[in-house]
């Protein structure tokens, strides 16, 4: 027997086509009992432990930087090039992994967490290194830009409207925020130029300006929503 709307072969006690639902109906032939051909009930998927994973990630990053120290350590009787890459995968470990431990992480925490861990691990390579460059510069940059996406997530997260106004005044800060770079980089490094500092701060000024308007501006707001969804 064959449904009469697609076709598929039926089995003798079908009510009903398992694909399209058409009733099933033979005037020939009197309804059976028996099985289906089809499996009634859709086959479980196979579930897997987001923790398990996470947890054989930490336990493999773990193992790698106690191996890298050993072997560093059994080369050169110190902490050399371990030092670095373990405090690299530190840093990626939190950026990426860290987060993900918890159902729904809260940006306005975790944000800050990364840049404090981008600056610990800029620390680091100040102390190894030549150093003298992480408190001039490093640090009010790297704490600067910290603070400003901090106050853009936080802003994004607890203010329901406004993320034109929002975005428009990120734009502005950032590119005012290149001439303090500059400023900084002319200080600690003895870099003479300024151009790109002035061409960021156009653009980025010019891009806030525009999203301040569009914010103010009904007509242009629409038609930024109908292209670009904001």
């Amino acid at each position: 027997m064959y449904c009469m709307n697609c076709g598929v072969r039926l089995a003798e006690s079908e009510r009903c086509c398992p694909l399209c639902g058409t009733a099933a109906y033979h005037p020939d032939l009197p309804p059976q009992n028996g099985a289906p051909p089809f499996p009634t009930t859709l086959p479980q998927k196979e579930q897997w432990n987001p923790r398990g994973v996470l947890f054989l990630i930490t336990l493999a990053l773990a193992a790698a930087a106690g191996a890298l120290v050993i072997c560093n350590l059994e080369l050169d009787g110190r902490i050399t090039f371990a030092g670095y890459t373990v405090g690299g995968m530190l840093l990626g470990y939190c950026l990426a992994v860290l987060p993900c431990w918890f159902a729904r992480p809260n940006p306005v925490v975790f944000v800050p967490l990364d840049f404090t861990a981008l600056l610990l691990y800029l620390l680091y390579i100040d102390l190894k290194g030549p150093g003298g460059w992480f408190m001039p510069f490093a640090f009010p940059v790297v704490g600067g830009i910290g603070l400003m996406v901090t106050a853009t997530v936080t802003l994004y997260r607890y203010l329901r409207r406004g993320a034109l106004y929002i975005t428009g005044g990120a734009f502005v800060a950032l590119g005012s925020f290149m001439l303090l770079v500059s400023f900084l980089a002319d200080y600690t490094f003895g870099l003479h130029s300024f151009w790109w500092a002035i061409c960021l701060l156009i653009l980025l000024c010019s891009l806030g300006v525009f999203l301040l308007l569009a914010a103010m501006i009904r007509p242009l707001r629409e038609a930024l929503h109908k292209c670009f969804f904001l």
